[in-house]
């Protein structure tokens, strides 16, 4: 592919890995694997999202927590 391994930054790498364990959570790895990300329906694709979403917004509080 066009996107090498090495292009993907720290935050980018996190973010696939959040997207994985996600998919895991959900029980759509073995889709994944199989189909790609594309072949998930807009509903799946969406819930990914929405977690995603909720789990950076909750790091993001944690964060704060610490420096205070």
């Amino acid at each position: 592919g066009i996107m090498s391994k090495k292009a993907l930054t720290p935050e980018q790498k996190k973010a696939m890995e959040m997207k994985y364990e996600i998919a895991k959570e959900l029980g759509l790895l073995e889709k994944v694997k199989k189909m790609g990300w594309k072949g998930l329906t807009s509903r799946e694709s969406g819930k990914i999202g929405g977690l995603m979403g909720k789990k950076n917004r909750e790091n993001k509080k944690n964060d704060n927590q610490k420096e205070s």
